[in-house]
């Protein structure tokens, strides 16, 4: 009987996995929305560093010029306490639909949001907003319940609490939410190095962005420019 068990939910465990379909993002049919990023909800934000986190909030931002996604802006109660959206932000996206919502906690259920989602025929949605068991997961939530295939944004939705951020990952995971970081959606969307936008777009956004990777391709610069080894780096090549 223990032997059938054990054949029985290795045989169910082969078959989710055969059944399993890498859904990969789209450039043509994605739309990237932000949510909530209002400077006094910011402060909120403790399981990122006040720095960290307003770099990752304007990375998730750009993704949208970067990669010529229709862009989404939302507020909640932006003139209360919680406050507006970064200038910068704004400044990114001029003409982008800013639905200041004054009652609804979830954007979805703002009609004026909604429609807007809706108006630009896309299927695939990028999203991060504050707080990310609120604001990112009540959206992403709804959004998966009408039929969308929703990424959110972990770099660029921040919580209270590590436990939280956590807690609400695993709800959205569980609901088909796909839970990647800002260079991980970047290099989905891009695809390929030799593609439009690729590297000539791409590497001067993770340089502003990215800074980790910014200073690699940087080195690498610097010692294509110089067309010198120091002794003994040939042979860690």
């Amino acid at each position: 009987m223990k032997l059938y068990n054990v054949l029985s939910i290795g045989l169910i465990a082969a078959a989710a996995v055969n059944a399993y379909t890498f859904e990969r993002l789209e450039k043509n049919n994605t739309v990237l929305l932000v949510v909530d990023h209002q400077v006094g909800l910011t402060q909120l934000v403790r399981d990122f560093t006040p720095t960290e986190f307003r770099n990752n909030v304007l990375a998730h931002a750009a993704l949208g010029n970067l990669f010529s996604l229709p862009t989404i802006l939302t507020t909640s109660a932006e003139t209360g306490p919680n406050g507006p959206l970064p200038r910068e932000i704004i400044e990114m996206h001029p003409r982008a639909p800013y639905i200041r919502r004054n009652g609804e906690v979830n954007a979805w259920d703002n009609p004026e949001f909604r429609a807007a989602v809706e108006a630009t025929g896309k299927q695939q949605v990028v999203l991060a907003g504050i707080v990310t068991e609120v604001c990112t997961a009540f959206l992403a939530l709804s959004l998966r319940e009408a039929g969308y295939s929703v990424w959110a944004n972990t770099d660029a939705s921040g919580t209270f609490t590590p436990i939280l951020a956590e807690d609400a990952n695993r709800r959205m995971e569980q609901a088909g939410v796909h839970l990647m970081g800002m260079f991980a959606i970047a290099m989905d969307l891009m695809r390929d190095w030799r593609n439009t936008p690729g590297t000539a777009e791409v590497l001067p956004f993770l340089d502003q962005y990215l800074p980790a990777y910014g200073v690699t391709a940087r080195a690498h610069g610097g010692a294509v420019e110089n067309g010198t080894l120091v002794p003994g780096e040939a042979e860690l090549i």
